[in-house]
């Protein structure tokens, strides 16, 4: 999920491909329309406790592009499209069905009936417009880069005539809303998965003015709808918030799915990996994300059930070629020989991790398995880096993060110290400079002052512009580069209507990508979970779409 340049990997993200880990088995969704009762159980304990990293940004995803965030939100609020099981291709959720017209540029969603928000009003095609349309019309802070990033990058800036991309939307009937682009775009059905493009209640949203947000970009004052209203249509209503300490919800009774057993959700505040790790030994949490490498293998011995999600992520070795030497592509070859991927994942990565040949995993669209593939090689390396005329050897200013766990990135100390020793092995000296998280994303992202630096992603959603697009679209301070071909062919293929020719198109690009070798894609890093042995199943899922109605629980 995306970032901002303060923000870069914020989310879990979280966000593929595989079948819905769980405790014990596969889950199946249960979103029927069978409704079916409360589903608590007087022997089982219906709270059930999570253990978040940081307070949410906000209660307003709509404002959001953190995984915290994101993870209270799924709980409160539904889309029209939901993710199947397991995987980050899109499913009906509160829209059952849709069409589209040949260009691409219409789309109509038939709505599940008798859906209701948790305020008693009603969910219909009204509804669904008038989210839209908020979206389209906000203005001031609210329109800003940070605040609503996910609509600004993907619709075009809110309010501004600027090329956008949403044109308008049409209640047709109660049950039917149309979606008007002004062009076509691939990738649109499977972005309304995300949770910034939720359905949220009008009548709370206006009630308690959701769009009037003051200060600034940078210091946001957000609104009472923001704070303390949130109202969606999900199986948990919001209850309550201490910030720092925890966020409360409740299942809500007149939800339209199956409720399951957990009556009561508790988001625990414990910033400290170490910190959760004691919590969950000490029966004060159910469970938390994230696991560090180190601690899984003791967790697993204590019988604690540690779970992988598929690795729906990308950690890579960036290179910034407003760094002269980077710009040489013998030398870009050279770095991306020396570089032995298989140590890296066996050393120092979680379990689960998959060496990376390209900067999409394998399960997104537009994976290409005959890219061009820089094996580790040192002897080759050696020779690049003469061919270069660098036969004295070569050092780089090598930038990190410290204190910091991402998914795609656990332990960027032990990751740096292992590259930093492949390199020199082959006579690349590397001058480290260590940031904390958030003065590192402002100098990789608002500063051409870095060199090679480590950085990744975890995937919202299943396209290969969530990757790719967000990585090489454009110009960036990042990667320093300018590459008109390839900002244009992508810009191109994110435009094609056929998913289809779609893929056909991302193959070829991400095959132009591995030749012109802009960093190195290091691996697909799986993130760990841990749970207490009352959690029997849980719905693990590689873009962290975890609603805890799917919980089950022994005790």
């Amino acid at each position: 999920m995306f970032h901002t340049a303060r923000r870069r990997g914020l989310v879990a993200v979280a966000g593929i491909a595989a079948a819905a880990l769980a405790l014990t088995g596969c889950v199946q969704s249960q979103r029927d329309d069978d409704g079916g009762g409360d589903g608590s159980d007087a022997a089982v304990d219906s709270t059930f406790t999570f253990a978040s990293s940081s307070d949410p940004a906000g209660l307003d995803p709509a404002f959001a592009s953190d995984g915290e965030t994101f993870r209270i939100s799924r709980q409160i609020f539904e889309g029209l499209i939901g993710v199947e099981p397991g995987s980050a291709d899109p499913a009906p959720l509160l829209a059952e069905e849709w069409e589209q017209n040949d260009e691409g540029t219409a789309f109509t969603f038939s709505l599940k009936e008798g859906v209701t928000f948790h305020d008693g009003t009603a969910f219909d095609a009204e509804a669904v417009c008038a989210n839209f349309d908020r979206w389209y019309a906000w203005t001031g802070v609210a329109a800003t880069e940070s605040l609503s990033y996910y609509y600004n990058s993907l619709f075009g800036i809110p309010g501004s005539a600027d090329n956008p991309l949403y044109d308008s939307c049409s209640a047709d009937d109660e049950l039917t809303a149309t979606v008007t682009l002004t062009r076509p775009w691939a990738g649109f059905i499977a972005a309304l998965s995300l949770p910034a493009f939720a359905m949220q209640s009008p009548t709370a949203l206006e009630e308690y003015a959701a769009d009037e947000v003051g200060g600034t970009e940078d210091a946001p004052v957000y609104s009472e709808y923001a704070e303390a209203h949130p109202v969606g249509t999900g199986p948990f209503r919001f209850e309550s918030w201490a910030p720092g300490d925890q966020v409360v919800l409740s299942a809500y009774d007149d939800y339209w799915g199956e409720q399951g057993q957990v009556q009561e959700v508790v988001f625990r505040v414990i910033d400290d990996p170490t910190a959760r790790r004691q919590a969950l030994e000490s029966g004060s949490i159910d469970g938390y994300d994230l696991v560090a490498p180190s601690d899984t293998a003791a967790l697993e011995e204590a019988g604690y059930t540690v779970m992988q999600r598929d690795p729906f992520t990308i950690l890579y070795l960036a290179f910034n070629q407003a760094v002269p030497e980077l710009q040489d592509p013998l030398v870009r070859e050279a770095i991306s020989h020396a570089i032995d991927k298989e140590a890296l994942v066996e050393q120092v990565l979680p379990e689960g991790t998959e060496v990376a040949s390209q900067f999409i995993p394998p399960v997104v669209n537009g994976w290409n398995d005959s890219v061009t593939t820089y094996d580790y090689d040192p002897e080759r390396a050696q020779e690049l880096l003469a061919e270069a005329g660098l036969e004295d050897g070569l050092t780089l200013t090598f930038n990190y993060p410290v204190n910091v766990s991402r998914p795609y990135m656990p332990n960027p100390d032990q990751i740096f110290a292992a590259l930093a020793s492949q390199l020199e092995e082959v006579g690349i000296t590397v001058e480290p400079v260590e940031n904390e998280w958030v003065d590192y994303l402002d100098l990789i992202q608002g500063s051409e002052n870095h060199g090679i630096h480590l950085l990744g992603w975890t995937g919202d959603y299943n396209d290969t512009d969530n990757f790719v697009g967000v990585f090489f679209g454009r110009q960036s301070l990042e990667w320093g580069f300018d590459n008109p071909e390839l900002f244009s062919a992508l810009d191109e293929a994110r435009q094609i209507a056929d998913p289809d020719e779609a893929t056909a198109a991302y193959e070829e690009i991400n095959a132009q990508i591995a030749d012109f070798i802009p960093g190195v894609p290091l691996a697909h890093p799986a993130p760990s979970l841990a749970f207490d042995e009352r959690v029997t199943s849980y719905p693990a899922s590689p873009v962290n779409d975890e609603v805890y109605n799917l919980v089950e629980l022994s005790e």
